[in-house]
Parts: C-alpha cells; sequence; structure tokens
C-alpha cells in the first residue's frame, strides 16, 4: 500500500531531465545516488564498486574525474556499468570536457570551485551538444569567495545565489537540462537552502546533507535533513554521504525511501519490538539473527519479530510476516495470523523458510496452508503467560467502556 500520497505533502512539480535511462524530476520516482571511493583510473576496481552499489539500491553513480588517467578509466567504466555515470568535477573544466568524451551520462559542477564565466559556459554549450545533463552542486563549504562577504556567510540565501549564477551562464548557451543541490554540513541550513531553492526554482533538487560523517550519527544527519524535505514534497534524487562504505549510503537512501512509502520495497524491513519484563527470548538476538539470515535474500516484505505471544500478533498485523515467542514457542504469523508453532531453538530457521515460501506462493497459499492446531495453542501459551506476568495489558478498554457505561 503506498501511503506518501495519502499522508506525505504533495510532491512539488519540476522539470523532468534524464540522466542515461533514469528520468529525475516530473512524477518519476526518486532516485537513489552514491559515489564511487576507488580512483577512477582503477577500471576494475571502480566497477566492482558500481556492481554493488547498483545491487544494494543505487540508481545513479558518481566518479570522480580528477585527472588523465580518471577520464581514460572512464571510457571503459562507463560502457561496462549497470547503472548511469555521473563524472564529479572540481576544478580543472577540461576535466569535465575530457568526461563528456568518455560518454559519461552526467555532470557535476561545483560553482564554487570552477569559477570562469568562458570555461563554465564551454562546458553547458557541450553538454547541451551531446544531451547529458549537469548537477549544479554547490557546497556551503566551497562558496565563491564574493557570496561569504555578500550575505555574511553561509546562508540559505548565499547557497541559493551561486546556483542562480550558474544557471544563468548556462542559459546564456541555451543549456537548461539542469538539476541542482544546495548541500550543507548543517541540517537546520541544508534544511533552509532547499525550501528556498524549491521556489526559486523548477529544476529538479538533488537531497543531501554533505560530510555528515560516519554512522550512525551521520545516519541521522542524513535523514533528517532528507526525510524533513521529502516529507514536505521536495527532492527528486537523493545521497547519504556518510564517512563509510558507499554501499551503505545507498541501502539506506533505498530504505529511507521504502519506509516514506516513495518507492516500492525491494528489500527486507524488519521490525521488531523494544522488548519488555514479558519477553520471553532474547529479542535483540533474535531480531539480529533474522536480520542475517534474510538481508541476502532480496525478499520484499516486512518481517515482525516480537518479543511475546500476548500482544505481538496484534501489533504486528500488518507485517507480512512474523515470529512471537512464548513459553519456549516461537509463534509464526502472517498478516496477524498465527499459522505455526515452532520450538524456541527453531524460531529463526522457521521464519526463513515460511519467508520464502511466502514469496513463492502469496499469502493467501500460505494462509490456507496453516497448521490448523496454531491458534489454539498460541491462545493457550498467551493465556498462560498472562496468569504469569498480570492482566492483559489491552483490557483496559474495557476499563473505559465501564467508566463510560457508569459515569455518562
Amino acid at each position: 500500500m503506498d501511503l506518501s500520497s495519502n499522508f506525505l505533502s504533495p510532491r512539488r512539480e519540476t522539470r523532468q531531465i534524464h540522466v542515461g535511462n533514469v528520468a529525475v524530476g516530473g512524477n518519476s520516482p526518486i532516485s537513489v545516488q552514491s559515489m564511487t571511493t576507488t580512483k577512477t583510473a582503477d577500471v576494475e576496481g571502480t566497477l566492482a564498486q558500481i556492481y554493488a552499489l547498483a545491487a544494494s539500491g543505487a540508481d545513479i553513480v558518481r566518479c570522480t574525474c580528477n585527472e588523465e588517467a580518471a577520464a581514460e578509466g572512464l571510457v571503459q567504466i562507463v560502457s561496462r556499468s549497470p547503472v548511469p555515470i555521473v563524472a564529479d568535477i572540481h576544478f580543472h573544466h577540461e576535466m569535465a570536457l575530457a568526461a563528456l568524451d568518455a560518454g559519461v551520462h552526467g555532470l557535476r559542477l561545483n560553482p564554487g570551485n570552477l569559477r570562469k564565466p568562458d570555461e563554465i559556459r564551454q562546458i553547458a554549450a557541450e553538454a547541451r551538444d551531446r544531451n547529458v545533463p549537469i548537477r549544479i552542486g554547490v557546497n556551503a563549504g566551497s562558496l565563491h569567495p564574493d557570496l561569504y562577504k555578500r550575505f555574511g556567510g553561509a546562508t540559505p540565501e548565499a547557497l541559493v545565489e551561486s546556483a542562480r549564477i550558474e544557471l544563468a551562464y548556462f542559459e546564456e548557451v541555451d543549456f537548461s537540462d539542469v538539476k541542482i543541490s544546495v548541500k550543507a554540513s548543517s541540517v537546520p541550513l541544508m534544511i533552509a537552502a532547499y525550501r528556498l531553492a524549491s521556489e526559486t526554482f523548477d529544476h529538479p533538487l538533488h537531497l543531501g546533507v554533505t560530510e555528515a560523517g560516519p554512522p550512525p550519527g551521520g545516519l541521522l544527519k542524513g535523514t533528517a535533513g532528507i526525510a524533513t524535505l521529502l516529507a514536505e514534497g521536495i527532492g527528486d534524487t537523493i545521497r547519504y554521504s556518510l564517512t563509510a562504505d558507499p554501499v551503505e549510503e545507498a541501502k539506506a537512501g533505498r530504505q529511507l525511501l521504502e519506509a516514506l512509502g516513495l518507492r516500492e520495497r525491494k528489500g527486507l524491513d524488519l521490525i521488531a519490538c523494544p522488548s519488555c519484563g514479558r519477553a520471553q527470548v532474547d529479542v535483540i538476538a533474535v531480531a539480529n539473527a533474522a536480520q542475517a539470515a534474510l538481508d541476502n535474500r532480496n525478499l520484499p516484505i516486512q518481517v515482525a519479530v516480537m518479543g511475546c505471544v500476548v500482544n505481538g500478533p496484534g501489533e504486528a498485523r500488518e507485517a507480512d510476516i512474523g515470529i512471537a515467542a512464548g513459553k519456549a514457542k516461537g509463534h509464526l504469523f502472517i498478516k496477524g495470523k498465527i499459522v505455526r508453532v515452532v520450538p524456541e531453538v527453531g524460531m529463526v530457521d522457521a521464519l526463513v523458510e515460511e519467508a520464502e515460501k511466502l514469496v513463492a506462493e502469496g499469502v493467501e497459499a500460505r494462509l490456507a496452508a496453516a497448521d490448523s492446531t496454531a491458534e489454539a495453542e498460541a491462545e493457550a501459551d498467551r493465556r498462560a503467560l498472562l496468569q504469569e506476568g498480570g492482566s492483559d495489558p489491552n483490557s483496559s478498554i474495557a476499563k473505559i467502556e465501564a467508566i463510560r457505561a457508569k459515569y455518562t
């Protein structure tokens, strides 16, 4: 079920561009990007990382093009890559031209570093003639010194003005195949800059908190900025900037979009209760074991690991499949309905087995194959746990109804 259209702000309308075969902007799906950390001249090493990124959810991958050897490497990389390749350019306009000759699907230019108008116009004209889009990649840490002076520092207005100036150079040569980013390492500044950019431009926006750092802090900062804007309908493509294996960036980006209902689930979504005194097992250990066992199976389902059978199946009834512990047993459920009761030691194995069958056969078939005695056995375990641990927390509903009947 797509919840994004019901609960998130409507997505901002933008122009649509194409980075290779990936549409960005308009009504196209929000795409995930990452960047290789290898030397681009190392063709095999870079391709290995690109394939890993693509397998983890990246739709577009960026590679640095900082020297002639990198441009030469791009010739082979572009032709063998499973996803479109964007060349990252910082200081040398010749490298942008060489990357275009290599056949890249896009360029990223930092207007704070590449400052000569004639060179910028030359790159834009070459990109125009080849139908290659450019990202204007503004960064709060590398603005033109004149903008720092004019705006009194790296402000949202300064970041947006940097992009506007660059865009004006592009327009002089009739080039508009552009997406824009206005990144900062400060989450509040990043959010404010993108809000202003969304009001200023109709070009697609590439979201990111730059230099976010290593996980978990980097993940928190990236999510705080990117998710806030996506919930407001702002953003067309995203990248987590983590000090980590870039595969973690791709995974995080994909998982965020799936969590927000902005992309169809393609991978595992494991949910688990935080545990409590009622739990009969080590919920953290079971959840980690389930995550490890299911992670590489590419099952596009939501899996729940719950600490007890008292409330577990009901609280996780929207999950495709789950397991709840109780009385040295595991209670396996599909869409909240108990289908099997297994020994505690075999909980994770049973969960994996049933998950694979669920994906292969479908929900109705697996419900039809349920053990006819499973629900009764689970209910007996539930009642036993309630007797040991006190009244059912859900009995509060009955108490409320009694009060209403007595006093209204």
